[in-house]
């Protein structure tokens, strides 16, 4: 019975998502806007290589974690599509920052920011990171990433999906949301 199982899996294919070019209709609902934005790219030089992903984490309750660190799960399988995560920003080509940002880590995160060579990209990941969300106007919060860091690209979602989260890694190199290309008919 065993060895039955063991020969049906080899002959069956992989079982991974599939290129993330549609959006979560579930996640989409319970938000009023795109969870894929992209604010821009201008002056950045194209990246052309394996990304490299430098994740700082703000002060977050994991749950934008949690999400990051499913794309590296089997099904997800983000290093298909290029990408790796890096604990040191010298190598990094993209950051990815988590959570509320306070003025505690304003200097961690324009240290880090300021380590990684260029051309390089910034994910604000989540709704806390992007404008501090329900901790807006808190006692050292500082509110969004972007006046900290130019940010390229902006995940919403609490936390967002695995499958936004690809999406937004892809718009960020790319500059088109994966989505927005599958409609476009390119």
């Amino acid at each position: 019975m065993y060895y039955w199982h063991w020969l049906t899996n080899i002959v069956r294919r992989p079982q991974t998502t599939g290129f993330p070019t549609e959006r979560d209709e579930a996640a989409q609902a319970m938000s009023d806007f795109d969870a894929v934005r992209n604010i821009g790219l201008t002056g950045q030089g194209i990246l052309r290589r394996a990304m490299a992903i430098r994740h700082v984490d703000a002060g977050s309750c994991n749950g934008c974690e949690s999400e990051l660190g499913l794309l590296s799960s089997p099904d997800y399988d983000l290093s298909r599509y290029g990408f790796s995560f890096t604990p040191s920003p010298k190598h990094a080509d993209i950051l990815v920052v988590t959570g509320v940002v306070t003025e505690a880590m304003v200097p961690v995160i324009r240290q880090v920011f300021e380590q990684m060579t260029a051309p390089k990209r910034v994910v604000a990941l989540g709704s806390c990171a992007i404008d501090g969300w329900v901790f807006q106007g808190a006692p050292g919060v500082r509110g969004g990433l972007d006046g900290i860091v130019p940010v390229t690209t902006a995940i919403a979602g609490c936390p967002p999906s695995p499958g936004d989260i690809l999406r937004g890694l892809l718009a960020a190199v790319d500059g088109v949301d994966p989505a927005l290309r599958k409609e476009a008919g390119q």
